[in-house]
């Protein structure tokens, strides 16, 4: 066991992440998934799997008991750059759903989306049999449109209250 608890590391991984952005105008590779996982986990209360089976990344409790999600994180830098993609969705693979962590520049979550599996399908196969559907990639804005809203900086998690992607909360 290390000297630093996840949460503390997490925080100083943020701090890091946001300075190198400021410093070098890159952002710091890979650093933006663990953070995305760390909070899905907190904030969603998810169990994060130690060993990854392929597909998911974490098993819900509470009212996500047992579904198997897959976690992505995307920070948005500028919020008038258009085609932001989601990572790679692994649609060859067993999950349930998948949940997308948007952060600030500073690497803080501020928004959180949830898409189930058959709407990211439905979603693909509308895109035909292109080389994006082939890669299971798809935009951020797509994602958001196909999604609920679950969880925001402001209101904490939302509850299963119907939720119009469209006009925002």
């Amino acid at each position: 066991m290390g000297v630093y608890s996840v949460d503390k590391l997490i925080s100083e991984a943020r701090r890091l992440a946001a300075e190198f952005r400021r410093t070098t105008g890159k952002p710091l590779p890979g650093v933006s998934g663990e953070i995305a996982e760390h909070d899905a986990a907190r904030l969603l209360n998810l169990e994060l799997c130690s060993e990854r089976p392929g597909g998911f990344d974490a098993i819900g409790k509470g009212r996500r008991d047992g579904r198997r999600v897959q976690i992505k994180g995307r920070v948005i830098f500028d919020e008038e750059k258009s085609g932001q993609r989601v990572g790679q969705l692994k649609l060859e693979q067993d999950w349930d759903s998948v949940v997308l962590v948007i952060m600030d520049e500073n690497y803080e979550p501020y928004e959180i989306f949830e898409a189930a599996r058959e709407d990211i399908e439905d979603a693909m196969n509308d895109t035909g049999n292109s080389a994006r559907k082939k890669r299971g990639a798809m935009t951020v804005a797509r994602f958001k449109i196909i999604s609920q809203l679950v969880w925001t900086r402001e209101e904490g998690e939302i509850d299963d209250a119907p939720w119009d992607n469209q006009t925002g909360p």
